[in-house]
């Protein structure tokens, strides 16, 4: 790798520039976007290999191309080994992306036009869960559940009752903004009343799920669709699991139905993922991830900060801030100047616009996997609490800005790539 980037410095100078600033920016900030992490060097070796050099449309042993022995090897690793971690009939990595993925179990059961009900975008919802402005909002007709006004948490009463009016073809379920426990066998209870496909999308919450730490939705579910990244910690992917009974139509549906080659690179580092997913360490790193949100849930209300739901179970948490007459793209901004990144996020029943928004959305993923625990959790809340309470001192962005950056000097990053 290291003779590859002194390649890369010669042949493109400005990429590799572009690289060294992302690592540098990387090492540099608190990261708490709740949709990224860090993978591992084992991770960006296979990403960054020869695999990425061959054609292999089909599947193991069923190609249309030559020379698949050892891309065949390695997908074969990858589904065998999600399979095991996530105790499904089967599993199909080839999906590029969470989206396509839901694409491939959309299109599997449903015919244009026919009905989708997710979860609402601005509820803690996904794109793909039946927004207008995706393809899942434009090729079926979406209707959307959202949470209770009271509780900000999902009303499986009011779901079924829905779901039962609605009669939608599949049912949805999985969040990108969502810091509650799920209820699956729910659900799937749900779905067998209304009579639809019940689909879960655990993009956000696939590394918890592998670890034990969230129900997993792999018994209730006739598809399970999801990221490699985030909580999972790998390669940006996707990955279908799904019971034996829907294995042909799956796998049909993904290729040559939504896709053509498969990345094999990306297979391979999943591959790496999932082992990774298998070790020791991997359910104390996700059991730290949720006790690092939680406690930054608690820091925020101890500091008078509206946390949406009262808290977390999950990997990340909500900040409400319209009674401080304070946007979620203004918070984000400041924050980010003062080397903290989060994302501006809508929040229940939000009055601002999605490129405005009412709220942040705030993870710990990353820098878990950075080594930081509930003492740093403390301080990085104390940090934020500071900026978003004095957001246009700059004298108060520049003191946590260095403070920040000590921080992540005391939890080094990627050391070797900057």
């Amino acid at each position: 790798m290291e003779r590859g980037f002194e390649q890369l410095l010669k042949t493109d100078p400005e990429i590799a520039a572009a690289l060294i600033g992302e690592a540098r920016r990387e090492h540099g900030q608190l990261e708490m976007i709740a949709s990224e992490n860090f993978v591992s060097p084992a991770v960006l070796a296979a990403m960054g290999s020869v695999m990425t050099n061959k054609y292999a449309e089909g599947y193991p042993g069923k190609r249309y191309y030559g020379g698949c022995v050892e891309v065949d090897k390695a997908e074969t690793l990858a589904r065998e080994r999600a399979k095991a971690i996530f105790k499904a009939d089967h599993a199909n990595v080839q999906p590029h992306s969470g989206t396509q993925a839901n694409m491939t179990a959309y299109l599997a059961f449903m015919k244009p036009g026919d009905t989708l009900m997710g979860m609402s975008l601005s509820h803690g919802g996904h794109l793909s869960h039946g927004h207008p402005v995706n393809f899942s909002g434009s090729l079926y007709r979406a209707v959307h559940y959202t949470v209770d006004p009271g509780t900000k948490m999902l009303n499986y009463d009011g779901i079924e009752e829905q779901a039962l009016r609605e009669r939608p073809k599949v049912l949805v379920a999985g969040a990108s903004a969502y810091p509650r426990i799920i209820d699956f066998k729910r659900l799937r209870e749900i779905s067998d009343r209304a009579g639809c496909i019940l689909v879960v999308d655990m993009a956000h919450i696939a590394g918890l799920v592998a670890a034990g730490i969230h129900p997993t939705p792999v018994p209730y579910a006739d598809v399970v669709t999801s990221t490699t990244h985030k909580t999972l910690r790998g390669p940006r992917g996707g990955l279908i699991l799904c019971p034996e009974r829907h294995r042909e139509i799956i796998d049909k549906t993904n290729f040559p139905g939504t896709q053509g080659g498969p990345f094999m690179h990306v297979i391979a580092a999943k591959a790496v993922c999932f082992k990774e997913a298998m070790q020791d360490d991997f359910l104390a790193y996700q059991k730290q991830v949720v006790s690092n949100a939680q406690t930054l849930a608690r820091r925020f209300i101890e500091r008078g900060f509206d946390v949406v739901s009262g808290g977390t179970d999950n990997h990340l948490l909500l900040l409400d801030l319209s009674s401080r007459d304070l946007t979620g793209k203004k918070a984000e901004k400041a924050l980010e100047e003062a080397g903290i990144t989060v994302n501006k996020n809508t929040v229940p029943f939000d009055a601002k616009s999605p490129f405005v928004t009412s709220g942040i959305r705030i993870g710990t993923p990353a820098l878990t996997t950075r080594g930081m625990k509930e003492k740093e959790m403390e301080t990085i809340a104390d940090m934020m609490c500071r900026v978003l309470s004095s957001i246009e001192d700059e004298s108060t962005i520049a003191h946590v800005r260095e403070e920040a950056k000590n921080l992540c000097e005391a939890f080094p990053l990627y050391a070797e790539y900057r």
